[in-house]
């Protein structure tokens, strides 16, 4: 079983491709929450942070499903849903199949089960205050029918609804109710747009606006011996999303926040087959 130390490492390395990936085919990326924090205060990773998450402008995000699959070390899984899997997620995850990292909330499903990088869509907010409405409501839509798990941690209401529509709705509709929401959020562009939003990071990020030019373009940092991308405005981002950024939480919030039910970087999780869900 893997420590934090060894999480970082395989993280890293991941990470390490990804960008390389994206360099090599020209796709913008840029490391978001965690990791853009950890290149500016501590050249790496945040001490007790346990992976690194990525956005992608939404046209950069389409073609690296696209672009993965004919050209990516078969080692890295790109994970999607679609109309034939759900695996649970509302945007890609890289997955490292020479390691084990097994969640919960996944551990019943037939997929490669090894430590993921996240990757996230940006999209742009319409300036207009009844378009922007829609595009909340719409987003809310594809959450659900896109993971097609009801939310524990967002009120009552929210699960009480959420478990109504799903159940009400054959799993032949979900697809194509989920294209529709995701085609609907992502049909605005820069002319009709005043920001950037998240629509795939929950309810709580779906509400922040960014300034387009925070996402404009990347600026590379040092970060673990290695330079990684973070946008190139990465102030107005942070100062948007987290507030006071640079100033370390309480001690009890410094604990790492993703659980699982096995992690062991050495191991593919194949060797794992019977001791979980799948």
């Amino acid at each position: 079983m893997s420590d934090l130390k060894a999480i970082q490492a395989r993280s890293l390395e991941m990470a390490e491709y990804f960008v390389a990936f994206c360099k090599e085919h020209d796709l913008l990326c840029y490391l978001c929450g965690g990791g853009a924090i950890g290149a500016l205060r501590n050249k790496g990773f945040i001490p007790w942070d346990d992976d690194l998450d990525f956005f992608m402008p939404r046209k950069d995000y389409e073609r690296l499903a696209e672009l993965w699959p004919r050209f990516a070390d078969e080692r890295y899984f790109l994970s999607k849903s679609d109309k034939n899997f759900v695996d649970r997620n509302l945007f890609i995850t890289i997955r490292d199949k020479a390691t084990t990292c097994i969640k919960p909330y996944q551990q019943d499903l037939d997929l490669p089960h090894g430590l993921a990088l996240d990757v996230l869509p940006l999209d742009y907010y319409p300036k207009n205050p009844a378009e922007r409405k829609k595009q909340v409501r719409w987003a809310l839509i594809y959450s659900l029918f896109c993971a097609q798990t009801i939310p524990e941690n967002h009120g009552a209401l929210m699960k009480w609804g959420s478990t109504i529509l799903l159940g009400l709705t054959p799993k032949a509709l979900r697809y194509r109710i989920w294209k529709k929401a995701e085609k609907e959020m992502t049909k605005y562009g820069p002319a009709e747009s005043d920001g950037i939003t998240e629509l795939c990071s929950g309810p709580g990020y779906m509400k922040k606006k960014y300034p387009i030019q925070a996402f404009e373009d990347s600026i590379f940092l040092p970060f673990e011996g290695t330079e990684m991308p973070i946008p190139v405005d990465y102030d107005a981002y942070l100062s948007t999303a987290f507030g006071d950024y640079m100033t370390p939480p309480p001690a009890d919030k410094q604990v790492p926040h993703h659980d699982a039910l096995i992690a062991d970087m050495d191991k593919s999780y194949t060797e794992y087959k019977g001791e979980y869900g799948a």
